[in-house]
């Protein structure tokens, strides 16, 4: 009698800790667009570096992109709580988001700034910001998004101006454009299922 009580109270904790998962996915779908809009605005930054005033692209765009992302968000409303494992991803992000600007603006008024080390620090921190995600959400494809992102954070240590110019660009359509896309698309397929079964 006692086992089957523990029994289905490990049962009853595994499927809230499945429903927290699920929900965190469905809350990453719901949120895909900003993977989407920072892909572009990586895009932009790094074409107005190219082609005119390097030193204000960067934290122009990314000022503009930041303004939009809380916009944006500030529209989106939400009748469900917040959840411990939406509340973490969502502290992740920012906390990265945060520091990465610092950082990254610090290296550029200092004039510390360098190609390898500026894609190794994106690449670094949303490599990991990917990973601690994709952990707590137990989704693969955002593991992927992990280790490519970590993969460009090395590869820039060692490659060269052109190289590492490249592989930037593709991790940024694999793991900001692609990733971003799918998301959105997952979540309109669950929207398409719920309006069906209203």
């Amino acid at each position: 009698m006692m086992e089957n009580r523990e029994d289905l109270e490990l049962n009853d904790r595994l499927q809230l800790i499945e429903s927290m998962i699920a929900e965190g996915r469905r809350t990453t779908e719901k949120w895909a667009w900003t993977f989407v809009l920072w892909g572009v605005a990586y895009y932009v930054a790094i074409a107005w570096s190219a082609w005119g005033n390097a030193t204000l692209a960067w934290p122009v765009t990314m000022i503009a992109a930041s303004v939009v992302t809380g916009v944006v968000a500030g529209r989106i409303k939400s009748n469900k709580a917040k959840t411990t494992s939406g509340r973490a991803i969502g502290s992740v992000w920012m906390a990265m988001g945060f520091t990465l600007f610092a950082l990254l603006m610090s290296l550029s008024v200092s004039g510390r700034y360098d190609l390898h080390v500026f894609v190794a620090i994106i690449g670094a921190m949303l490599g990991m910001a990917n990973g601690i995600s994709s952990m707590i959400l137990r989704w693969k494809m955002q593991f992927a998004c992990a280790g490519v992102w970590t993969a460009t954070a090395v590869a820039a240590c060692f490659t060269t101006d052109n190289q590492v110019s490249v592989i930037f660009l593709g991790a940024i359509f694999f793991c900001q454009i692609v990733f971003g896309i799918y998301g959105m698309i997952a979540e309109s397929r669950r929207h398409g299922r719920s309006a069906a079964h209203a």
